[in-house]
């Protein structure tokens, strides 16, 4: 027998997954890219993770699809910042259950608590999910609460053991990390981590960037680095932080953008390709002046195929005026 998991990188799904593995029940774990899962790619870790709990591990692209399904329209609303996570987890879990037969499945797994988050896992919003999953046949197995929860068809049937099952409940990690310890994992992701979605500086740059423009996959990378500044006719500019930003930054291929390259040791930057000539300029003025340049030199920096002859400026607090604040 099979089952598919919602694989979120964290304790609670790779516990719930070793408890289906340690039944003899082959795990698949599935992780839902939805673009905004964090600014590093982590699938070698999560990779790693999910063997370690005994289940294989593939990952699901529904970026597009939750950009125009669940993202800027969601049935039960938003949490504390842009983040839908009742529509967000039913979702999952219908795509999860349609792709049951894919995998030749009987059911899926998470590793949802009763109780532990404040929005997506109160009991209400728990079978709100379900519903939104269409999980009329009762697949949706949650095996570190399960003992809290009406008996699901894998434990009616006798699929899995529900006595080996758990009834934890509430915000307190004592028995996950316990559990942890027993099986001597150090690696997995700290609770509540992982979706930009649920931190305040990025659903400020979402709100801010849906008022200039629509927002598609490829704008989200963009979205993930740099300082983010809104020119005064309109147009973006990203400007890299750091070496590692100037890496990721050089490697974003996106038909609204072009690079800004400075002469000098500085910032990789991307500017809206619709800019304004004045935006431009101005945008070449803020990229040397978080560059290592002198403050009444002259440089030749080229924005796309047009070179700018520019200076910075004599210090932060005029680029600071288009900052896009958190």
């Amino acid at each position: 027998m099979r089952a598919l998991a919602l694989f979120s990188g964290g304790l609670d799904s790779m516990l719930a997954m070793k408890t289906i593995s340690d039944m003899g029940i082959e795990v698949i774990a599935l992780h839902m890219n939805t673009g905004f899962g964090g600014s590093k790619d982590k699938r070698a870790i999560m990779e790693r993770r999910a063997k370690i709990a005994g289940a294989k591990f593939e990952v699901i692209d529904i970026r597009e699809e939750f950009i125009k399904k669940i993202l800027f329209d969601p049935k039960h609303g938003y949490g504390k910042y842009f983040n839908p996570c009742i529509d967000c987890h039913g979702y999952m879990f219908k795509i999860a259950k349609a792709l049951l037969p894919k995998y030749d499945a009987s059911f899926i797994i998470t590793g949802e608590v009763v109780g532990q988050r404040p929005m997506s896992q109160r009991l209400d919003a728990i079978e709100t999910v379900t519903e939104l999953a269409e999980d009329e046949d009762g697949l949706i197995l949650r095996p570190m609460t399960a003992k809290n929860l009406k008996p699901t068809k894998p434990e009616i049937e006798g699929w899995v053991d529900r006595e080996k099952l758990y009834g934890i409940k509430g915000r307190s990690r004592e028995t996950q990390l316990s559990l942890a310890k027993k099986f001597g994992w150090e690696d997995y992701q700290s609770p509540g981590g992982g979706c930009l979605l649920t931190e305040a500086y990025f659903s400020k740059k979402i709100e801010e960037f849906v008022k200039y423009d629509k927002l598609e996959v490829e704008d989200i990378n963009v979205l993930k680095y740099g300082r983010h500044f809104r020119l005064p006719d309109g147009a973006k500019l990203v400007v890299g932080r750091n070496q590692e930003e100037n890496e990721t930054i050089s490697k974003i291929n996106s038909n609204k953008y072009e690079f800004i390259k400075l002469p000098v040791i500085g910032p990789l930057s991307l500017i809206s390709k619709n800019a304004s000539d004045s935006d431009k300029e101005l945008a070449t003025r803020i990229a040397l002046t978080y560059a290592k340049t002198s403050p009444n030199q002259s440089y030749h920096v080229k924005v796309g195929d047009k070179t700018y002859l520019s200076t910075p400026f004599e210090s932060k607090s005029k680029p600071q005026e288009y900052f896009i604040q958190a």
